[in-house]
């Protein structure tokens, strides 16, 4: 009997049929191949030829030629495999058991109620014909990795097993995907037409027009223009480090996304980096930073990954070939550059599924850039360091933890010991953090006081250009609204209530009322802070911790064309709108240190000091809330991974969100109307509606929906990804989408 991997169109003769020893033998190659950057190709090939294992059953074959059963071919390979290895191989081959068992599926739990790792091995039958033997060629010695660095604490060594096994996985789920396409592709006589450019071929192009940009903004003679120039010629100097894990500390306004990039070109063109990933924590700015990066190297070489909606669910009752370029650009991150979120960058490397994970692999070799640091959800700290560090020991990775306000995750910070699992060492990059603070010092930033709604309004009336942070959109809908009844000139709204495309055009016309000198006063949320580059003589910031205080404050004298007397960042308590309770508790940290830092709350002794408090008070329990690290265990007895529940646990954002399309213009309507079409692929409908996107509470979506004022289309998509607005009374550009404004719903019970 001949046996098969995939089927083809010959139903008598099988001529165009793939045979099973041929797809495991490709696979086994091509995850080898993948695998070999972090020395793992003897372990990716003995998963890839044992991942179809089970297809030696001849009740698959049964399968294959039409008949109506249903047959598990994912356990067979995890079941024998760790059988045939010996020693410390042995151990190896376990953890190749989760790959094996995993590769359709996801990397499944070792035990769980139903479906666990253990279960499937133990219920195997072995029903494989004997042939398998003597068609795929296995040696299973040298699967221990001989370069890996594995920890010298015993506590740290079980995560370490825990991601090598899922980069294996990476590399096995990506060279079965590959080698099933490059079959049906041949079959089908079609061809996929994305091709990246290796970045090593790319770097002298990048290179040149870096400095060419570089040369050009350097002759401007602002004192701030000059220094962003000192301190990129610093950064770019220590490129020749060794690759590894480094900070840069420069103050808001010091030129760090520039500075970064010029580091990650040189970094790579002397190391032999792969690619460079950029991550972003704000959906608000991807844009922005991918439009920089664009301009400047080419946008035909940027992968730009949001995440707003999930490109991972949809589309899976599509035919093979409607699959569309960006939906597998998206899934293996084999671009030179990649600019994504940290949302998407973290949850993947925590995640289960397939192709959320097919990309990991892609991930080592890389320079590796994690902008605004400090917003790593302090709840999962503690496994974001963890895996971090195992990147940049085992993975060739270089990572850069860059931020205003570094997150104090370094021994220099922990001098007395801290349980987390931290600290995480770090080369600093920037010259001279503290002079770098007294140079750039641009504002004065005024104690916390009590102030209404309309204290705040009565200031922000006597200046002509003005910026007002709140805590919440609810806050900042009812200050706006305040003030336009004031008859206030120059108002504008900004808001996660509106979709991205208005706030790129509110933000546009707010950059050039600042720079017409025309009225201009902003009442906005925190998503103006980070990252987004506005200059105002006077800015108000609702009451949150140190970090969001600083970034408030850049963007007050961003230029430094103002006297620093004049450049007041007021502080204000908001009794009318208590903060969220995690916010209220950095506002505690920070009045500890207070004190201490009053005239200069900037500086990097006070950051260090704040986070200090913030992780103190949080604990070993607080920088791991859902226990992340605690279930990946291993003991005499074997691994106890548990992969899914990680994965389902792993959120980087605990809001609860949900998305609403809103068809606000002529281009949002088209894309709309072709929701399920069959020749439009739904990750190209993704790519273009993802602007077009606010997320809303779930409750406000359910009556939403419930009153006919949105609905789903093309629910066979995904029934809860295309859910569009029905009713355009309920979304303006200048406040956003009002779902309180439906008459059956409460403001108080569905405003964020």
């Amino acid at each position: 009997m001949k046996f098969f991997a995939h089927s083809g169109n010959s139903k008598v003769d099988k001529s165009d049929w793939q045979p099973l020893a041929e797809h495991s033998e490709n696979v086994a190659r091509m995850a080898a191949q993948m695998a070999s950057i972090f020395g793992c190709e003897n372990a990716a090939y003995a998963a890839g030829l044992f991942h179809d294992l089970g297809k030696y059953n001849p009740a698959f074959q049964s399968r294959l030629d039409g008949a109506n059963i249903r047959v598990d071919h994912s356990t067979a390979g995890a079941a024998l495999l760790p059988s045939l290895a010996k020693g410390r191989d042995h151990d190896i081959a376990k953890l190749i058991a989760y790959v094996i068992a995993g590769h359709h599926a996801g990397l499944p739990d070792m035990t769980s109620e139903s479906g666990s790792l253990s279960e499937r091995v133990k219920n195997f039958k072995g029903e494989l014909d004997a042939v398998w033997k003597q068609e795929l060629s296995f040696d299973l010695e040298s699967l221990v990795p001989s370069s890996f660095k594995f920890s010298e604490t015993e506590k740290r060594r079980p995560f370490q097993f825990s991601f090598l096994t899922r980069m294996i996985f990476s590399c096995l789920v990506d060279a079965d995907y590959k080698d099933t396409e490059a079959f049906y592709d041949k079959l089908e006589s079609r061809r996929h037409d994305r091709e990246w450019q290796p970045l090593q071929k790319l770097l002298p192009q990048f290179t040149n027009a870096f400095d060419t940009k570089m040369n050009s903004m350097s002759k401007a003679d602002t004192k701030v223009n000059l220094l962003r120039t000192d301190i990129l010629h610093h950064v770019r100097a220590q490129a020749a480090q060794k690759p590894g894990l480094f900070t840069l500390t420069v103050p808001t306004g010091g030129g760090k996304t520039l500075a970064s990039l010029g580091f990650a070109l040189d970094h790579a063109k002397l190391h032999g980096h792969d690619r460079i990933i950029y991550a972003i924590p704000f959906t608000s700015i991807i844009d922005q930073t991918a439009a920089i990066f664009g301009d400047l190297l080419g946008v035909d070489h940027i992968l730009e990954h949001h995440s707003a909606i999930d490109n991972e669910a949809i589309g899976k009752s599509q035919r093979r070939d409607w699959r569309d370029k960006l939906k597998l650009a998206m899934e293996d991150w084999a671009a030179p550059i990649v600019v994504t979120t940290n949302v998407q960058f973290f949850e993947s490397l925590f995640a289960s599924r397939t192709s959320a994970a097919r990309k990991l692999h892609n991930i080592a070799n890389s320079v590796i850039i994690l902008d605004e640091a400090q917003t790593i959800p302090r709840n999962l700290l503690s496994p974001c360091m963890r895996v971090l560090d195992e990147l940049a020991k085992n993975y060739k990775c270089s990572i850069v933890l860059c931020t205003a306000t570094q997150p104090a995750t370094d021994a220099r910070n922990f001098s007395i010991g801290h349980p987390a699992g931290l600290p995480l060492e770090g080369r600093e990059l920037a010259p001279d953090p503290q002079r770098l603070s007294n140079s750039l010092r641009r504002v004065i930033i005024q104690k916390p006081r009590e102030m209404r709604n309309d204290e705040v309004l009565s200031e922000l009336q006597q200046t002509s250009q003005g910026l007002v942070i709140v805590n919440s959109r609810k806050h900042a809908l009812a200050l706006y609204q305040d003030a336009k009844k004031s008859g206030m000139d120059g108002l504008v709204h900004l808001t996660t209530r509106q979709c991205a495309v208005d706030r790129r055009k509110i933000l546009a016309e707010v950059r050039t009322r600042l720079e017409n000198k025309q009225y201009c006063r902003v009442i906005a949320t925190s998503l103006v802070e980070a990252g987004v580059d506005v200059d105002f003589p006077r800015v108000w910031r609702a009451e949150a911790g140190l970090d969001q205080i600083a970034q408030a404050a850049g963007r007050c004298n961003r230029e430094g064309k103002r006297p620093v007397e004049e450049s007041i960042v007021t502080v204000f308590q908001t009794p009318d709108y208590p903060p969220p309770g995690e916010i209220k508790a950095l506002t505690g940290d920070m009045s500890r240190i207070l004190h201490k830092h009053e005239a200069d709350l900037l500086s990097p002794a006070a950051i260090a000091d704040y986070f200090g408090e913030v992780y103190w008070r949080l604990g070993e329990k607080g920088l791991d809330a859902k226990d992340i690290l605690a279930r990946f265990k291993v003991d005499r007895t074997g691994t106890d991974f548990s992969y899914r529940k990680v994965a389902e646990d792993f959120r980087m954002i605990e809001s609860g969100m949900v998305p609403v399309i809103v068809p606000m213009d002529e281009k949002s309507r088209a894309w709309v109307a072709k929701l399920g079409v069959p020749e439009i692929s739904s990750g190209k409908l993704a790519r273009e509606l993802q602007t077009y996107i606010v997320q809303v509470p779930p409750k406000a979506r359910q009556l939403l929906l419930a009153n006919g004022r949105v609905k789903f289309i093309a629910p066979e998509l995904r029934e809860d990804q295309f859910a569009v607005l029905t009713d355009p009374k309920l979304y303006t550009s200048e406040l956003g989408l009002l779902w309180e404004d439906a008459d059956y719903l409460s403001t108080e019970a569905l405003v964020n």
